[in-house]
């Protein structure tokens, strides 16, 4: 069995028949070109140092908002390892600060650390809220405890100071 030549299986094409609605010898009304495509108005470079900053505003704002959720759920709380990722978060932006002053006037990062200044406040808001809860709930327990352990021999008098002596 022979194959055929590549000379042979190559055909010339037959001529495209002219579309229906156009007829030979007229031509057709030319379209509007196309409007040239717009080109993206160039965007200012940004300073590596700025993004990292804005990287680190970024973090420290997901940590605050984790934060503020939890203690919002009133489920148990693992404050330490919050407040070890704002410690961090905190080191981190220190670092960055080197280069702040040059960038404080920065919209951007303006408008950042506006931001994160405003979590934080809803933050802390949380959190004393959250430190008071605590401090009742453990006058109530150590009152509980003090009662319980106690058979009154040392503990103040209830009477008032004039009478606390037995002079009544």
């Amino acid at each position: 069995m022979s194959f055929p030549s590549t000379a042979q299986q190559r055909r010339p094409m037959p001529p495209r028949p002219a579309p229906a609605a156009q007829k030979p010898g007229v031509q057709k009304p030319a379209a509007p070109p196309a409007p040239a495509p717009r080109a993206a108005p160039p965007r200012p470079a940004i300073d590596p140092a700025m993004l990292g900053l804005i990287n680190i505003i970024s973090t420290l704002e997901t940590v605050v908002e984790e934060e503020t959720a939890a203690l919002a759920a009133r489920t148990q709380v693992d404050l330490e390892s919050f407040s070890n990722r704002k410690s961090q978060g905190l080191m981190e932006l220190n670092r960055a600060a080197r280069n702040l002053e040059a960038m404080a006037n920065h919209q951007l990062v303006a408008a950042r650390l506006s931001g994160l200044r405003e979590k934080l406040a809803v933050n802390q808001r949380a959190l004393k809220l959250h430190l008071e809860a605590v401090r009742e709930i453990s006058s109530i327990v150590a009152n509980a405890i003090r009662e319980a352990d106690s058979d009154g021999t040392y503990s103040e008098s209830i009477r008032s100071p004039q009478t606390a002596y037995g002079y009544d």
